[in-house]
């Protein structure tokens, strides 16, 4: 199993934070909405749950269609999308703010 997202540490592991965890580092690409589901380790269901929400907020927008299935992409031009893309930029600088910080007190201290 691979280590929870700095977004995911912070917002826990609800379906809906985990689709949104999936798209943010999947940013640009575009999936059906079983892969989706797939990548964000959660049950068709779960997506199905919360899909209406993410689409009333604007943070899934379609890129294409073939036949009936549709690939979604997160929606970087909705203000929402880009307040947790600003929020997983601030995390990251955090976290390494804070690994930096312990590699200089290892240096001062040896």
């Amino acid at each position: 199993m691979r280590e929870k997202s700095l977004l995911l540490q912070l917002t826990g592991e609800m379906p809906l934070f985990k689709i949104i965890d999936f798209l943010v580092e999947n940013k640009g690409m575009d999936f059906d909405k079983s892969s989706i589901a797939e990548g964000a380790d959660i049950s068709r269901a779960s997506l199905f749950n919360y899909w209406d929400k993410l689409e009333k907020h604007e943070i899934v927008k379609v890129t294409r269609q073939f036949g009936k299935t549709k690939l979604y992409t997160l929606n970087s031009k909705s203000v929402i999308t880009r307040k947790i893309l600003e929020l997983e930029k601030a995390l990251i600088s955090s976290a390494l703010e804070k690994e930096s910080n312990k590699k200089k007190e290892i240096l001062v201290s040896a």
